[in-house]
């Protein structure tokens, strides 16, 4: 898996911030500054993608959730639509603090959901005021635009994906707190001191933010196709085991009767014995 220069290039990964707006811990992946603004080192950016992936990879080939966050509107459609590729969690609208750290009571949040959708589905909705109704619908309208892209996430993520770590601060504290690994894309204004596997590049161009989602949600693909034959093999093992466990008690009986027989052949082969020395007498 190596990460295309040209594209990174491209798709102007390398432009970072003003100079005056540097965080001194970004240094190692500075590689100049032109016109006041400081261009990112691609050659590390690519290592640095290519580093996350393996790691994403790992991740879903073991069955576990990544959860991607980009709440900046440059951010929003472009993960929402990789994530959903991969069937991984996302967040793209507003943080709830405590999402993390406080898990139970979002989980509570969204089966309050999956009730409002049972009232409305047996028949329960139809014997409410309008007015209850009203409310009802406003909450479920609001629960899902916040929480509707986690209903699958049953249990805490193994990592979380950030956009741009210096906006999803929270998120990385959070994250941080549980000891859960952050990848995050980091430009040159932020603190890459708390992100596990670090990203250098532009994280306020979709173009940007789309090269690297491409390149790692490649990555997580692969490992859940390589998760799905490792499964295909271990049913196909399990299933002969199987056969063989049910082909050993036919087997078993077959030489009990093997042995049974075997004792009646050999009196009957004395027996012709005996017969032909009277015969012969």
């Amino acid at each position: 898996m190596r990460t295309n220069f040209d594209q990174l290039l491209e798709a102007g990964c390398h432009f970072g911030h003003l100079k005056r707006k540097w965080n001194p811990a970004m240094a190692p992946y500075i590689y100049m500054e032109r016109n006041g603004i400081h261009i990112i080192d691609l050659n590390k950016t690519a290592i640095k993608i290519d580093e996350a992936a393996e790691a994403l990879k790992n991740i879903a080939r073991s069955g576990r959730k990544v959860l991607f966050v980009a709440t900046k509107k440059q951010g929003q459609e472009v993960v929402a639509a990789k994530a959903q590729e991969v069937g991984m969690p996302y967040i793209t609208e507003r943080w709830a603090g405590g999402m993390l750290t406080n898990f139970p009571t979002i989980r509570k949040a969204v089966k309050k959901m999956s009730n409002i959708d049972k009232m409305m589905t047996d028949g329960t909705f139809d014997n409410i005021s309008k007015r209850e109704k009203l409310q009802i619908t406003r909450q479920r309208e609001k629960l899902e635009k916040n929480l509707g892209s986690i209903v699958d996430l049953t249990r805490l993520p193994s990592a979380i994906f950030v956009v741009d770590v210096m906006k999803e601060h929270i998120a990385v504290a959070e994250a941080n707190r549980l000891g859960i690994p952050v990848f995050g894309i980091v430009d040159t204004n932020s603190n890459p001191n708390n992100i596990d596997f670090v990203i250098p590049a532009n994280d306020d161009a979709t173009k940007s933010i789309e090269v690297i989602l491409n390149a790692v949600c490649d990555a997580i693909k692969e490992g859940l196709e390589e998760r799905k034959v490792e499964k295909a093999d271990e049913e196909a093992a399990e299933q002969q085991e199987e056969e063989v466990k049910e082909e050993a008690p036919a087997s078993k009986e077959r030489r009990q009767r093997v042995r049974k027989a075997a004792p009646k052949e050999e009196a009957e082969k004395v027996a012709s014995a005996d017969d032909a020395e009277k015969v012969a007498e």
